[in-house]
């Protein structure tokens, strides 16, 4: 009898194409994997696209400091989360996936068929269950790299921007702020995975399975949203963007900080660090940073957390400033070509 194939390298691409397939579900592409391109509708006349990628040992590691090893679902899970944050920021929904995935030949087959059940699971889970994963490509490479474009629909509403911020707007966040880092401090600790508590391991899951809140981004869009971004590297960064792209500042307010900290202080505590750093700077969470009115009433999920204001040679600010309280924070938050 033959030896049941344990590893990518053991099976030729049709082969492992068809360990994948199945697991990725159907969905409403008008034509979906097995071509040389997939086809979708396109009611609004219009498509939003983005692409992301998650790179070993730059996005994901595949054994941490503390003993969790990364598995296929959690890299499955995060691709996906993270690319729906992104049409959800637009305040569109989102419609397919197409993915790219580069192997080691020495990847477990188990490892992989994780990847299709977390991409798969994700977008039943938060929400996206008309999202379809419509192919991709495979390949062969020295490290594991996971790249998928996605596409949304509008469905007849104007793309939320990061750029149509006024002055005196109220800026709301939707989602949770620095639990991502938190985790990630964790995962990256030496405190042993299997010491964490149930609260501990939350965080943890918050770094390798983000939850981003899909329905606030159609709603903000509704609702009148002047301006909206994901945050990925952290609100203080995020922020920035989105008053740079309008010509504005942003005050963040420190009380309503010190309230999201809070939910930190024990995490911190033990790992001898300053929570604040971790909601300011912290990324990987992909909720929601917008714009409103002020005045009117936020939508459901989302939070006051500081305002708009004028930028120039009047406040002694420049276009794109973020400061908390009127200061600059120490906070910097993620930027991949750094260091």
């Amino acid at each position: 009898m033959a030896e049941y194939p344990r590893y990518a390298g053991e099976l030729s691409e049709a082969e492992l194409l068809a360990r994948i397939f199945p697991r990725l579900g159907s969905g409403k592409a008008l034509l979906g994997p097995g071509d040389d391109a997939a086809l979708l509708a396109a009611p609004d006349g219009r498509a939003a696209i983005s692409i992301d990628t998650l790179v070993q040992d730059q996005d994901f590691r595949l054994e941490w400091p503390g003993g969790y090893r990364t598995t296929g679902y959690d890299v499955g899970w995060k691709c996906a989360a993270q690319n729906l944050s992104d049409i959800n920021a637009m305040g569109a929904v989102p419609t397919s996936l197409v993915v790219s995935l580069t192997l080691p030949p020495d990847t477990r087959l188990t490892w992989v068929e994780g990847l299709a059940d977390g991409l798969s699971a994700a977008l039943r889970a938060l929400g996206a269950e008309d999202c379809v994963v419509a192919g991709g490509d495979l390949g062969r490479g020295e490290i594991l790299v996971v790249t998928a474009a996605v596409t949304g629909d509008l469905r007849g509403r104007d793309p939320v921007l990061r750029s149509g911020s006024r002055p005196g707007d109220v800026v709301a966040v939707c989602g949770v702020l620095g639990h991502a880092a938190a985790g990630l401090a964790l995962l990256d600790s030496p405190l042993g995975y299997g010491s964490l508590d149930a609260a501990e391991r939350a965080l943890a899951a918050a770094q390798s399975r983000p939850c981003p809140p899909l329905a606030a981004g159609p709603a903000a869009a509704k609702a009148g949203a002047h301006a909206m971004m994901d945050i990925s590297d952290g609100v203080v960064r995020d922020a920035g963007r989105l008053a740079s792209a309008s010509g504005l500042r942003i005050d963040l307010n420190s009380a309503a900080l010190l309230h999201e900290a809070d939910q930190l202080q024990e995490v911190a505590r033990r790992l001898g660090r300053n929570p604040m750093d971790w909601v300011l700077g912290g990324g990987e969470d992909h909720g929601l940073l917008a714009a409103f009115t002020p005045g009117e009433s936020l939508p459901r999920g989302f939070r006051r957390i500081g305002s708009v204001m004028q930028a120039g040679r009047e406040t002694g600010i420049g276009a794109g400033a973020v400061t908390v309280d009127g200061k600059v924070p120490s906070a910097a938050g993620w930027d991949h070509f750094a260091g």
